[in-house]
């Protein structure tokens, strides 16, 4: 369960975020859009614990600033993060050594999905930015988070990446864990979201369910709303 609960953050007088407030329910799979300056990325590195803001913002019922909350979450930038004097092994060896987990083979069972068990010596560096991005999420998803949150994920990856990918969307929320997507790509999400939340100047301008909007794809929907003049809070706290 992710819960942010009227978050604002400014830059010095520059409000980037203003007063959101949204749900992410347990096996739910809920899609962040909006266009480019709407606020989509300073919202998701204040659930990341990454800013300072004023409001509230819990996963599982804990403050997300929290070491426990922390140990739950599954976090992938819109920038691959990577160590660039590590290899690929000794990433996926760290991460699993910070969250004090057994090797189970999770790690190895990643990387061979996304195609990188043959580059597993390969210092961070040495990747091309589609590596960088298949293994920051590799990172991400080994401890098993219980909300996972995505920065533009698709960015840079293969066809066959972006094909896992989508199938860990799936199987993340058949597991019962609340996922977040913020993408500019939504013809890739269009088959796998349950609720939408679209962002226009700071603000939830609107959100919808998956059922309330049969008719209207989800591309027709971001254009109404964002390019509509719809500014109405209509559903923003469901």
């Amino acid at each position: 369960m992710l819960s942010i609960n009227h978050v604002t953050k400014r830059y010095g007088k520059t409000a980037a975020n203003r007063d959101i407030s949204f749900f992410v329910g347990d096996g739910e799979l809920a899609v962040l859009l909006g266009p480019n300056g709407a606020g989509k990325s300073t919202i998701i590195k204040c659930i990341a614990g990454l800013l300072r803001f004023e409001g509230d913002i819990e996963l599982c019922s804990l403050p997300n600033k929290s070491l426990e909350a922390k140990r739950i979450l599954g976090y992938v930038p819109e920038m691959p993060a990577v160590y660039d004097l590590l290899t690929v092994e000794e990433h996926m060896e760290f991460i699993r050594r910070a969250y004090r987990m057994e090797d189970d083979g999770t790690a190895r069972q990643l990387l061979e999905r996304f195609e990188l068990l043959d580059k597993k010596d390969k210092l961070g560096k040495e990747l091309s930015k589609g590596m960088q991005q298949k293994l920051s999420i590799c990172c991400a998803l080994v401890h098993k988070p219980r909300v996972m949150i995505f920065d533009e994920p698709m960015v840079g990856l293969d066809p066959h990446a972006i094909k896992q990918l989508k199938e860990v969307f799936c199987e993340l929320r058949d597991s019962g864990a609340s996922v977040l997507i913020s993408t500019h790509m939504i013809d890739s999400v269009e088959n796998y979201w349950d609720t939408v939340h679209i962002m226009k100047n700071g603000c939830i301008a609107a959100a919808r369910r998956k059922g309330e909007v049969a008719e209207q794809s989800l591309e027709d929907l971001f254009f109404a709303i964002t390019e509509g003049g719809s500014g109405v809070r209509d559903g923003a706290e469901r």
